[in-house]
């Protein structure tokens, strides 16, 4: 049996950094990373045999834990079917139709086989409808690793322009302007200087990129009335979001709350795909018209819509929708977060946390009585080297919680009341430490 140690060297001489999405390699965190075998429910096991409450979900997919019986038998049912046709199927048809009939204001949707290619998808289509160049985004948001996403915020009202990745050209991400989260004067400038060149506004609803941060109800109304009064498009990536926080994803939480709204166009991933490789982008007819067959704007994949990932999704969606699910989800969540506050109190350690759904997070303050951060900027100014080393003395402990500061947690309906007491049995240990 190999060692989790022995898989990273041997990984590392094959793969850049030894995995092939950067988090995965516990640089944030330090140590070594843990090299999965199998998952059942609620648990991950790593190749030492070591077993773990789950609380990263395949970075959210996994809303029912791993293996359920449901989604079983359907990925396995399809599987016998064909792996990939490149042509149409009803499932795929199904499955939009399961989307749209969740999500007010999603007449159509195109099937894609990843978040970012559902999200530069959707900026595409949105410069096409628009016939604008410039978008905005928000510093810590993340929207896929698309060429004109890969960009930082300068200071005071943010500037255009500077990639924060290698092989990106400046000219790529000269029309991208970079903001703060939550900061509704910013904004507004941003909107009186250059509105009428701004196609569009992408934003993480709730921010599951810098941990967990919510974009505040007046920010959000605002962001919507100047959208509308300069004729922006208002993006909502709820690649996170969807289906995790509610039935009817972040949209359904800010439609609640503010009367009337609704954004302009979607972007979903994660649940929907239900752990296999699967998104979507959509929106109004008139707008997702403009794609190629019917529209100038083009748009292709020789996946989407692959029949075993529609059928995964689909098979996660009827269960997510039986009555009385989301309830005990966010119960479950909720107790998961007080008793990890709880526990750090009883310490005399300063944390705060905050969940909505399935999705929850939490930071280390550097000082008592700090309030929730609001942008990326006050997510890193929290405790990351107190962060790190709860990380391990959880992970010690066997609870696998994101290795990194700026990643948000996950809670699905196969974790038990007894695995969440076990979890905050393990922080109070790891706090009194």
């Amino acid at each position: 049996m190999s060692t989790n140690a022995e898989l990273f060297e041997r990984a590392q001489r094959v793969i850049p950094g030894g995995v092939n999405s950067p988090v995965r390699a516990f640089r944030a965190v330090g140590g070594t990373p843990r090299f999965i075998t199998r998952a059942d429910g609620a648990y991950l096991w790593d190749a030492e045999g070591q077993r773990y409450i789950d609380y990263i979900g395949s970075w959210g997919p996994m809303i029912l834990g791993h293996g359920h019986p449901a989604v079983l038998e359907a990925v396995q049912k399809a599987a016998t079917q064909g792996f990939s046709f490149g042509a149409p199927t009803e499932r795929e048809v199904e499955l939009a139709e399961a989307i749209i009939a969740l999500v007010p204001g999603v007449e159509q949707l195109r099937l894609v086989s990843s978040g970012t290619e559902a999200g530069m998808s959707a900026l595409r289509l949105a410069r096409g409808v628009t016939g604008r160049s410039k978008i905005i985004k928000f510093e810590g948001c993340y929207h896929g690793h698309a060429d004109a996403l890969l960009v930082k915020a300068g200071s005071g009202l943010a500037t255009f322009g500077h990639p924060t990745s290698a092989g990106v050209p400046a000219e790529v991400v000269q029309h991208t302007l970079v903001l703060e989260y939550n900061n509704v004067a910013q904004l507004e400038e941003a909107f009186a200087a250059q509105g009428r060149e701004i196609a569009c506004v992408v934003i993480e609803p709730i921010a599951g990129n810098m941990n967990f941060v919510r974009a505040a109800l007046p920010f959000m109304k605002r962001l919507r009335e100047l959208c509308t009064a300069h004729g922006a498009l208002l993006v909502f990536d709820e690649v996170m979001t969807g289906f995790r926080v509610a039935l009817g994803g972040a949209t359904s939480l800010y439609a609640k709350a503010i009367p009337g709204f609704t954004p302009d166009l979607w972007v979903f991933g994660k649940v929907i795909g239900g752990g296999m490789p699967l998104a979507a982008f959509g929106g109004p007819r008139a707008m997702m018209s403009q794609l190629a067959p019917l529209g100038p704007v083009y748009q292709a994949g020789t996946l989407s819509g692959n029949p075993v990932a529609t059928a995964c999704g689909l098979a996660t969606l009827r269960e997510i929708a039986k009555p009385g699910y989301f309830d005990a989800l966010a119960a479950r969540t909720k107790k998961l977060v007080d008793g990890l506050t709880g526990a750090a109190r009883a310490a005399g350690v300063p944390m705060v946390g905050d969940c909505e759904g399935g999705m929850f997070g939490f930071f280390f303050p550097r000082t008592a009585g700090e309030g929730l951060p609001q942008n990326y900027a006050t997510v890193m100014a929290t405790d990351k080297e107190r962060f790190n080393r709860f990380f391990h003395a959880m992970l010690d402990r066997g609870v696998y919680l994101a290795p990194a500061l700026y990643e948000a947690g996950f809670v699905s309906s196969a974790h038990s009341d007894e695995d969440i007491a076990a979890t905050v049995r393990a922080a109070g240990e790891a706090l009194e430490s």
